[in-house]
């Protein structure tokens, strides 16, 4: 109910069936049209707009206050609900058929002018986004960015309704806590009272949703705040909300069960019926098709491995990498006849800042070809990579590592330069057989994929790759990918605590050090661990994606900047001497 001692209704909750009754509002002004004999006033709160129409017969206080305010004043006003002339009524607006004579207008909260504007007309565009941070207070007012954050109410409490009619209890686990290495930089937090010590912000509740269910809890869930040190991005944050999820006595099949009825719910609160179940591909064939592990599946388009289709060409471009056991691997783009010189220049570029070596492409128009290495190929040669009249062969010649990430690149930009259309709106997809381990980039030494406490996937841990080949290990990990988006991320997990120490081994953890920092974890194995798994949602991506925004920050009240500022209230800041004294902290300059 809206209502309260001061106002019967919102103000975008009045409609046709409401003429003819007195009501009170309370909310901003949004416009003020003075037509002479007339003052029109948008009166907006939460719900939205409605028009309150001051003319001749109004009280003389009311003509007078009407005819002083200024944009983003707060007021309240008392009067008759009456229906609008056919000929005067919006149809674009939700009350647009009434309009409210008051008998009562009262400025409530005066408004200095706003220092960026919340009414904009059609066409006008946004402040620049520092300065919409730095008064978040004004840019919270604007329509769009109240709906973005009703929608995130509406999509938590079904998650929560969901997960609860899933038997699932929602139990918090500690803000400060232990520095355990999740992937990225703790935030840390000195202890006042123990000199020296520190807390760390959660990076996840991994080890204590674990430790939940080592302790009974069969069926965990949070919404729960995360914290990461790290660079950020469009999609990224230091301060993040994830729906977070455990289960004992299960598999993977009845983990990717009950997440799959949380997002189907969630898509559904937002309008959105998807269907289940979702496919299935796994990380390998998702590289080698797309280049990512988070394929966008709405277009067909795919890699293709050319390596032995193009070997006897005689493309010197080709050939010396060949020779080094590399593999050339392309795209062949329907329609890819009409990028332009431009267009394929640009590509070629996004290739070099990848890591690649440049792009090799030709253009079939008819028997006309043209391009990089045009004069290598034949129609028929074309024809035999799946390349048609008007299409292009786009190739890229390396190690995986690198054609992977160049051609998923790749992919995307020619998508997007040629208009390509979807074949569905929404695209769900499981990655899963993820690599337990990867290589470190520097060294070439193990280290985890996704976090530590994943399990191996049995049938490699019986085989005993594991010591054997670590790299050749799968995960009993899964990802879930919505239209090019990665959704979330989870596992079955180590409940073996001579595995769990093992797979510690690997990454160069010594014993006593393995004991320092997750001793209380093995500790809890060790008691007697149930089969569990998880997931944890990226709350704030699913928000944005559904609301159809363009960053992370227009879906989060009070969020930071790509340098992780809060320009609003100034954080961070430097801190008061005495106060880094009592933390027995120095700071050097």
């Amino acid at each position: 109910m809206s209502r309260t001692s001061r106002r019967t209704l919102r103000c975008g909750e009045l409609r046709a069936q409401h003429a003819g009754q007195r009501v009170r509002l309370g909310g901003w002004v949004h416009r003020r049209r003075d037509l002479g004999g007339i003052v029109f006033i948008d009166l907006r709160d939460r719900a939205g707009l409605v028009q309150i129409a001051v003319g001749p017969s109004a009280p003389e206080d009311v003509r007078r206050t009407a005819s002083g305010l200024t944009g983003e004043t707060v007021v309240e006003v008392e009067g008759e609900v009456v229906l609008r002339p056919p000929n005067m009524r919006n149809p674009e607006l939700a009350t647009g058929e009434v309009e409210v004579h008051p008998a009562k207008l009262v400025v409530v909260g005066p408004a200095v002018t706003p220092a960026i504007p919340v009414a904009r007309a059609k066409g006008e565009e946004l402040a620049a986004e520092e300065l919409r941070l730095k008064h978040r207070h004004l840019d919270l007012r604007r329509p769009e960015m109240q709906e973005n954050l009703v929608l995130r109410h509406r999509l938590l409490q079904r998650a929560r309704r969901t997960l609860s009619e899933l038997e699932f209890l929602e139990i918090e686990t500690p803000i400060l806590t232990k520095p355990t290495p999740e992937g990225a930089r703790d935030y840390l937090v000195p202890s006042r009272v123990h000199p020296g010590e520190f807390y760390a912000l959660p990076q996840s509740p991994q080890i204590y949703k674990q430790l939940l269910m080592v302790a009974g809890f069969d069926r965990y869930f949070q919404i729960a705040r995360c914290f990461r040190d790290e660079d950020l991005r469009n999609d990224r944050q230091p301060e993040f909300t994830q729906i977070d999820i455990e289960a004992s006595f299960v598999g993977m099949e009845d983990v990717l069960g009950f997440v799959e009825t949380v997002l189907a719910a969630l898509w559904e609160e937002a309008g959105h019926p998807v269907a289940r179940p979702f496919p299935r591909i796994t990380w390998r064939e998702a590289m080698e098709r797309y280049g990512t592990d988070k394929p966008d599946l709405r277009y067909e388009l795919a890699i293709a491995d050319w390596t032995t289709q193009v070997a006897g060409l005689g493309v010197p471009f080709f050939e010396s990498a060949l020779k080094n056991g590399a593999r050339v691997r392309g795209l062949a783009v329907k329609g890819g006849a009409t990028l332009s010189r431009k267009d394929v220049d640009q590509l070629a570029e996004a290739a070099k800042q990848l890591g690649g070596s440049g792009l090799a492409w030709v253009k079939r128009q008819g028997d006309q070809l043209s391009g990089s290495v045009a004069k290598h190929f034949t129609s028929a040669a074309l024809e035999a990579l799946g390349v048609g009249d008007g299409d292009a062969a786009v190739m890229a010649v390396g190690p995986d590592r690198s054609t992977s990430a160049v051609l998923d690149r790749i992919r995307q930009e020619v998508l997007h330069r040629l208009g390509a259309k979807p074949s569905a709106a929404h695209a769900f997809a499981w990655v899963v057989d993820f690599p337990l381990f990867e290589p470190d980039p520097d060294t070439g030494t193990p280290v985890f994929a996704h976090h530590p406490f994943t399990s191996p996937h049995p049938d490699d841990l019986a085989a005993g790759k594991l010591e054997s080949d670590p790299f050749a290990c799968r995960a009993l990990h899964y990802d879930a990918v919505y239209n090019g988006n990665e959704l979330g991320s989870g596992s079955i997990r180590i409940t073996d605590p001579a595995v769990q120490r093992k797979v510690f081994a690997l990454l160069g953890l010594a014993a006593a050090d393995v004991d320092a920092r997750f001793g209380f974890l093995l500790q809890g194995l060790q008691a007697g661990a149930p089969p569990h798994g998880g997931f944890a949602v990226g709350f704030d991506r699913v928000v944005m994606l559904l609301a159809g925004a363009g960053s992370l920050r227009d879906v989060i009240a009070f969020p930071k900047t790509t340098a992780a500022r809060a320009l609003f209230e100034g954080a961070p800041a430097p801190a008061a001497p005495a106060d880094l004294k009592a933390l027995h902290i120095e700071v050097e300059r």
